[in-house]
């Protein structure tokens, strides 16, 4: 039932917005007793939260290509992928998370997952030698997928193809000039 109401949630989500989003709405697409969703999840601000915890439950993680470089630019290209969806079930949560505080409660959990779930990509990076050492991974992923979220989000320009790759090449210059290495505490030697 949860995976269902919750399936609900993202369609009504993506079709009518967060304004249009209702508890009587989700139960009729989901095909569930309006009581049900009122019991469990109390208002829309709970549905919402709980789409963010189930994305967490999920077994993504992100692509080794063998590099560093292809590595944030798959990376940009998924998340450009689900920004530029239709319906967007990921900008509309991201909207939405600016008018509700459990939404916001819970894109952020779902960003730390994330965040945490790629460091990989810094790990192997450094592993490889493409990267010094104390590189901080979220200040660098931070610079590698922001201007996606910034155009496509912020701005709403159409999506431009060459984004994902270009703004993962960016990244990676700075990188590996050394840009993202963590300063050493006072008086430390690293």
């Amino acid at each position: 039932m949860r995976t269902q109401v919750l399936g609900a949630v993202r369609a009504e989500l993506g079709e009518r917005g967060y304004d249009e989003l209702t508890l009587d709405g989700v139960a009729a697409r989901a095909g569930v007793h309006r009581a049900t969703v009122y019991r469990r999840w109390r208002n829309v601000g709970g549905l919402l939260a709980d789409v963010f915890e189930a994305t967490g439950d999920d077994d993504w993680q992100p692509q080794d290509t063998g590099s560093l470089r292809g590595d944030l630019a798959a990376l940009n290209h998924e998340s450009q992928a689900a920004l530029t969806a239709r319906p967007s079930i990921a900008a509309a949560l991201i909207a939405a998370s600016f008018r509700s505080e459990e939404a916001a409660r819970g894109v952020r959990r779902l960003w730390e997952d994330r965040y945490a779930r790629c460091e990989v990509i810094v790990d192997r990076a450094v592993r490889r030698g493409e990267l010094p050492p104390h590189t901080d991974a979220r200040r660098l992923l931070v610079a590698a997928t922001a201007p996606l979220y910034h155009q496509l989000v912020l701005l709403r320009t159409p999506p431009d193809p060459d984004l994902p790759d270009q703004t993962a090449r960016t990244a990676v210059l700075a990188a590996s000039a050394g840009a993202f290495v963590k300063s050493p505490p006072d008086g430390q030697v690293v």
